[in-house]
């Protein structure tokens, strides 16, 4: 069944069509035949055969009996926000009425049905996903959308978040890109398959078969000119129905071939009849095939009278409504570049008539139709900027208000419209864009800058406004470009210029989370060589710990202990490098004392780093109001001076500290602010931890189905790509609880494996944790539940992160359950935990547990008595107390700090019912242990 043909008429071959691709029609069959969900991104030049390859994907999935929903991006609609959705979904959107209330106000939203909040990516991507799978209904769903590069980044963002989270059923998701055109889906890091030119024997048996009367010197010419390219193959020789019979090959080799394909289209464009090209026009401004098939004939605008326009081979008829559209969006392109603006004008002011009753889509008609100052237009662009709003569309607001402006009669109606514009950009996060409008933006400095400046600027780009990639790839052609005049020698540049540009280089890369990026950044650090300072090459490996960080730990103990790298620049590499091996908690004080140094009259950007560093610290260790305050003081620095990105890792480091602690409303606002802002820009490290965030919520919850939508946009089960995936490695455990709880075991399991193969247990003691805990709750047996819980029980470091081993005792408790334990394995473990939750605080996940110790006839209250059994690490540092060690000594024994000690003795004493260390001796001798075994006595 196929529930709807959305857009596009452009003639695809068959497979018998398809020649030189077998290789592609392979990778499609297995795409669309297979049994989960996936995604996949055609990407190619224009004319290059997406569409056909798209075509035939549609085709493969009738044959299959799947759910075909089909969608094409339109350029006329690329600034109209979630026109895109709309059309993917439009459909199959009678079946919202089946969603819960709160995703279906966010459809309602955001395609102006209801009023409200304008949801995040991330909501509406939930939103939509449960709306695929009503349509599904037990069948599988195929998506395709071509042209993917012309739909509007609001779409596009929400579709590539989809996207990256289909392996949770099976719906198969297939876009066709450009590949000279930027697009909003280039940040979604989706897997692409290149769509390259035909080999010459394949262009050969195409030109055959479609032009068999050519002569020899024919075909070698169009050969030679279409350089393996089907559209250039099918249109540069003439057509013999045409009324243009031979001369319109363009014989400039010089010009690019999408461009000299254009050119022809254009020769067969200016043959048309007045009439017939101005009604091409009204067409192509209108974005006609982009819109889904059988809506009112209203809602589009409508070419009449054309039938010289598909003789001429520039149009086709839609198959399924039988409407003309345009053979390829070059057509379009070349009716809209023929054009004189008198005649734009002209077709845009009655195209405005036609959507009369659309906002959005009428102010923007008339705005394009208008030359002087109108306050009328004015005016219908506010109302637009208003309903963009309202859905969401911030971007496309603060266009339209910005072009009001222009347009506004008086002055003071301007000033005001552009102060409405830069109020929407601040609100949307786009800090650049309100300064610009505003008029506080400096120019940009030229490419021929020394490397400083370029440092300088590209760095304050960054983190002033979150300018990602172009900061880095201005950093890269920088550095790249090597010596260059004075400037650049090393009597006035010198290698420490270099080595810091190379790591902010990392660093922007570490922020973007993009491969491509990283890339680059590697082989500019290997021309560099030893120009590269070792805490560069240290800090690269702890951004990318999967894979990298064995034998990192002893590295950074190593630099913490060389007095060179004592500057605050470089103890902040240094923390950052301590925190992703997390062992921070051992220069605490170190680190604690640069930030006291720095923070009123110092290197301030290096302390904000620091005290998100040790933010995050405490965070693991259980210290979570202080962890808070911390996070705070991050902030309010970040704020103060103007660190826009520094200051949303804060909130989002602290969106992660919230959500364990149950507020849970005030994590979702933390994650949607940081998403809102970080997804636009491309800014790949805090949009995966806005999901993480996302992640930790639903698991709190306990709603393990979208823990677990959010945890694999993280990283697929099973994968930890040291680079794509950054913040996979330290969500280990959110993916493995929420696989397991959402009765997925198997993929629970697969990424626990993965991560001991890639050498996560020696990167990190949390990692390791993590790692043998997740083996342990997805064990097969009994026997191997015990021997790997018994790992995690005995690993020394396990109770310096106490709310992820309090997760795994409550998780063995239920796989232990799930495996028909005998009751009294189960409550150990689940005591144990129960006690963690409750003096973190973590009041929902104590409950779990509590829920758990029910099951097995264990009383509910407070005071159970078995809550006073000892940790292991409790009974080692009580009995090192007893024998009258200092906390400070008992630290240096057990590699913890005096404060961990300190925290570990606040416990022990309660339990024990004694007030003082004279007391531990005779305590210990009758207190039981974690095992249930008695004390020494």
């Amino acid at each position: 069944m196929r529930v709807g043909q959305v857009g596009g008429g452009r003639s695809a071959p068959s497979a018998a069509g398809l020649i030189g691709r077998e290789d592609e029609l392979s990778l499609l069959s297995a795409f669309v035949t297979a049994s989960e969900g996936r995604a996949l991104v055609l990407r190619g030049e224009a004319g290059v055969g997406k569409s056909a390859l798209v075509g035939h994907a549609a085709a493969l999935a009738v044959r299959e009996e799947h759910v075909l929903i089909r969608a094409t991006g339109a350029e006329a609609e690329a600034e109209l926000p979630f026109a895109g959705l709309h059309q993917c979904l439009y459909p199959v959107l009678d079946r919202a009425a089946r969603l819960d209330a709160r995703h279906r106000a966010a459809l309602d939203v955001v395609f102006g049905h209801g009023t409200g909040e304008p949801p995040s990516v991330m909501a509406l991507g939930i939103a939509v996903l449960d709306l695929l799978s009503l349509v599904r209904a037990g069948r599988p769903l195929t998506l395709l959308i071509d042209d993917g590069h012309w739909m509007d980044d609001a779409s596009a963002e929400v579709c590539g978040f989809v996207a990256r989270r289909l392996s949770a059923g099976p719906v198969r998701m297939l876009i066709a890109l450009r590949a000279e055109e930027r697009s909003a889906f280039d940040n979604a890091r989706l897997p692409e398959l290149p769509v390259v030119p035909l080999s010459d024997r394949a262009a050969e048996r195409l030109l055959e078969l479609h032009r068999p009367q050519l002569d020899a010197r024919a075909r070698r010419t169009v050969l030679d000119h279409a350089r393996g390219n089907p559209l250039a193959l099918h249109e540069l020789p003439a057509r013999p129905a045409a009324p243009h019979p031979g001369g319109d090959l363009p014989g400039d080799t010089g010009v690019p071939l999408p461009r000299r394909i254009q050119l022809l289209y254009s020769a067969r464009i200016e043959r048309l009849a007045p009439a017939a090209r101005a009604e091409l026009l009204r067409g192509a401004l209108d974005g006609t095939a982009g819109r889904p098939a059988g809506l009112d004939e209203g809602v589009r605008y409508r070419m009449r009278e054309v039938g010289q326009a598909v003789a001429s081979g520039l149009l086709d008829l839609d198959a399924a409504g039988g409407d003309p559209v345009f053979r390829h969006p070059l057509v379009r392109s070349a009716v809209v570049q023929l054009a004189t603006p008198e005649q734009r004008r002209a077709a845009h002011a009655e195209l405005a008539g036609v959507h009369r009753a659309d906002v959005e889509r009428h102010a923007g008609h008339l705005a394009a139709a208008a030359v002087d100052p109108d306050e009328t237009v004015a005016a219908a662009l506010e109302a637009a900027a208003r309903s963009a709003t309202r859905r969401g569309g911030a971007a496309a607001a603060v266009s339209w208000l910005t072009r009001a402006a222009e347009l506004s009669e008086r002055p003071a109606l301007g000033a005001r419209r552009l102060a409405d514009a830069a109020y929407i950009a601040g609100q949307a996060a786009l800090l650049d864009e309100a300064q610009r409008l505003l008029h506080r933006s400096d120019p940009r400095p030229g490419a021929a800058e020394p490397l400083a400046a370029v440092l300088t600027s590209a760095h304050a780009d960054f983190v002033q406004s979150g300018a990602v990639r172009p900061a880095f790839h201005r950093l890269a052609a920088a550095i790249e470009r090597g010596p260059d005049g004075a400037e650049h020698t090393a009597e006035h540049t010198g290698d420490e210029t270099l080595a810091r540009a190379a790591d902010a280089l990392v660093t922007m890369a570490h922020y973007a989370g993009d491969p491509a990026l990283w890339q680059r950044t590697g082989r500019i650090l290997e021309a560099l060589g030893d120009r590269v300072h070792p805490l560069t090459a240290m800090y690269l490996d702890a951004s990318a710990v999967a894979r990298s960080g064995v034998g990192l730990r002893a590295r950074v103990e190593q630099a913490f202990a060389d007095p060179a790298n004592q500057a605050p620049w470089d103890l902040a590499r240094l923390g950052v490098c301590a925190s992703h091996v997390d062992v921070l908690y051992q220069y605490r004080t170190q680190l604690g004392r640069a930030v006291e140094r720095e923070q009123e009259a110092g290197a301030v950007s290096s302390v904000m780093v620091l005290l998100r560093m040790l933010m995050m610290d405490r965070m693991y260790s259980g210290e979570w109001e202080e962890s808070r305050r911390t996070a705070q003081r991050a902030l309010e620095l970040a704020v103060a001076h103007g660190h826009v990105l520094l200051a949303y890792h804060a909130r989002a480091c602290l969106g992660q500290l919230v959500a364990r602690q149950g507020r849970l409303d005030e994590a979702r606002e933390l994650q949607a602010a940081v998403d809102a802002w970080a997804r636009p820009r491309g800014v790949g490290l805090l949009t995966q931890i806005t999901e993480a965030i996302a992640t930790g919520v639903a698991l709190t919850e306990g709603d393990f189905e979208e823990a677990y939508l959010y945890a694999i946009g993280m990283t697929p089960p099973g994968s930890f790509d040291r680079h794509a995936h950054q913040i996979a490695p330290r969500a280990l455990l959110e993916l493995a609880e929420a696989a397991l709880y959402s009765g997925r075991r198997d993929q629970a399991r697969r990424h626990a494996v993965a991560a001991c193969e890639a050498g996560l247990p020696e990167a990190s003691p949390r990692l390791a944790l993590s790692t043998y805990g997740a083996l342990a709750m997805t064990a097969d047996d009994l026997a191997e539940a015990a021997e790997t819980y018994a790992r995690v029980e005995a690993y020394p470091e396990a109770r310096n992160f106490p709310f992820e081993l309090a997760r795994i005792r409550l998780a063995h408790g239920i796989r232990l359950r799930q495996l028909r334990a005998p009751r009294a394995a189960r409550q150990a473990p689940l005591l144990l935990a129960a006690e963690e939750f409750n003096r973190l605080g973590a009041k929902a996940w104590e409950e779990r547990a509590r829920v758990e110790l029910r099951a097995i006839g264990l009383p509910l209250g407070p005071a159970t008595p078995e809550l006073g059994v000892l940790t292991w690490q409790e009974r080692q540092i009580a009995e090192l107390a007893a024998s009258g060690l200092t906390n400070k000594e008992i630290g240096e024994r057990t590699r913890t700090s005096p404060r961990t000690v300190s925290s570990h003795l606040y416990r022990v004493f309660p339990k024990l019912g004694v007030t003082s260390r004279a007391a531990l001796r005779d305590a210990l001798n009758r207190a039981p242990a974690a095992d249930g075994t008695a004390g020494r006595g």
